[in-house]
């Protein structure tokens, strides 16, 4: 065979390979339903229903699975697209896949909502909250759903892999709130979980992030329409939460980022410095976008969310040592070293503590101009550390 042809086959196989790694891997959302769930709060549920999605196969031994557990703002969709139309696939889709750190040829990757997700008005959310029908009254919760706490949600997707009859977890990986599942998980239930990764997290609520998260439920509380929490056969209060998307926003991000996104910003905005009433140009746009946010959330949802993140606490007690030495499971800890919002001082000081203990764990720093965020957009900086600690 001549050179030519010889280059010619392995320019048809790189393309065919470089079209086969472009088609986006396909999911969809599936629902897990229970009745009778007793919260941490003493109050039962009715009725529970979750959404999920699956990627990969589940081998013969049910023992090749990776659960996923989810950040504040975000659902079960961590990887792939619904349709090969969608505008962006799910969050890690960067590190979930063939291929990929969490590779789905080896692994049978499970990703599960929490109760009361954020985003009641996607159409892709199906998880129960404030905002579901009440059995007994036939009118929606409101505030009179329980207080659940991250606890909770580890308890009902322990449910989900009991009925796919799954007792071994081969890694626990989460991200932000999500990390907290993950700690949680490998705390309640060392013998079941090998490997936790815990991402841009924390093991335990301190005195300055309980009233840091408050500033995002304080805009709802004082948007009228919110109503003491009855809005659902009114108007809903945007307006709050349109603030709350704003705090959260700027909470998750540093300032690099803000410089970098914004190169063309100007102090001297003249719309501005004519009518008080007008914002600044950069407020103006990230209003804009916070307001389209909005329309997915719902407003009591983010305040159970809040409220269930305040309360966090490795093994949901106050004693974190005697949390932590309950762990059987390899750890990787993966703080953003330039994050604001749950800040690597306090993981690194874990670390130690899981050293001190004699814990097989690793610390690993994500570097980036998105501070908290980095967690999801700089992660495949990391996708080597990540593939090598579920390979070991």
């Amino acid at each position: 065979m001549s050179m030519l042809k010889v280059i010619g086959v392995v320019l048809i196989i790189v393309s065919h390979w470089a079209s086969a790694q472009s088609d986006p891997m396909l999911v969809e959302k599936q629902r897990f339903a229970f009745t009778n769930y007793t919260t941490e709060s003493g109050e039962t549920l009715p009725e529970v229903q979750v959404g999920w999605e699956s990627y990969g196969t589940l081998n013969e031994a049910k023992d090749n699975v990776i659960l996923i557990t989810h950040f504040f703002s975000g659902t079960s969709h961590a990887a792939g697209k619904y349709s090969v139309d969608d505008a962006q696939p799910g969050y890690w889709d960067a590190i979930i896949g063939p291929g990929k750190a969490i590779d789905t040829n080896k692994y049978y990757v499970i990703s599960s909502d929490t109760l009361v997700n954020a985003n009641w008005h996607n159409e892709q959310v199906i998880t129960t909250g404030p905002a579901s029908i009440n059995p007994k009254t036939g009118k929606p919760y409101g505030l009179d759903f329980p207080v659940v706490t991250i606890g909770d949600f580890v308890e009902v997707q322990k449910r989900l892999l009991d009925s796919l009859g799954i007792n071994k977890l081969h890694a626990v990986i989460g991200a932000s709130m999500g990390s907290f599942q993950a700690l949680e998980w490998s705390v309640r239930y060392p013998d079941m979980v090998e490997r936790l990764v815990h991402v841009i997290g924390a093991a335990k609520m301190d005195a300055w992030t309980v009233p840091a998260l408050e500033k995002w439920a304080l805009p709802i509380r004082l948007d009228a329409h919110w109503n003491n929490g009855n809005y659902y056969d009114g108007e809903r209060p945007l307006a709050g939460v349109t603030a709350t998307m704003l705090n959260i926003t700027q909470d998750a991000m540093h300032p690099k980022i803000y410089q970098a996104s914004f190169p063309n910003f100007k102090v001297q905005d003249e719309g501005a410095k004519q009518d008080i009433r007008t914002l600044p140009a950069i407020s103006q746009t990230l209003y804009q976008r916070a307001a389209a946010r909005a329309q997915t959330q719902d407003a009591n949802h983010i305040l159970y969310l809040v409220r269930a993140s305040q309360l966090y606490s490795a093994g949901m007690q106050e004693d974190l040592s005697a949390a932590a030495q309950k762990i059987k499971a390899d750890i990787l800890l993966m703080p953003a070293s330039n994050d604001l919002l749950l800040r690597p001082g306090p993981v690194r000081a874990f670390a130690q503590l899981l050293k001190a203990q004699g814990k097989n764990v690793k610390i690993e720093e994500i570097d980036g101009i998105w501070g908290h965020l980095d967690g999801i957009f700089s992660i495949q900086t990391k996708a080597p550390v990540i593939a090598e600690f579920l390979a070991e």
